[in-house]
């Protein structure tokens, strides 16, 4: 998962609570940090995304393969 994957990924299952979701809940699964505090320093973003996922209790079903844009139709 890149960093534009895992933003889409939050936005989408976020909204409009996106940033704050980022910025001011500590994550147990990256050492309680903030998941803007665990990219800054280097955790990979799936790590985060899955950290993520577990705090916010997102349902296993959309925590997989989001964040990847549509595949362009030719």
């Amino acid at each position: 998962m890149r960093r534009s994957e895992f933003q889409r990924a939050v936005d989408d299952e976020f909204g409009e609570r996106a940033a704050f979701v980022v910025t001011d809940l500590s994550l147990s699964g990256v050492g309680y940090r903030t998941a803007a505090q665990a990219l800054s320093d280097g955790v990979p973003p799936r790590d985060v995304w899955l950290a993520l996922c577990i705090e916010a209790d997102v349902p296993e079903a959309r925590r997989h393969g989001v964040g990847l844009l549509d595949p362009r139709r030719a």
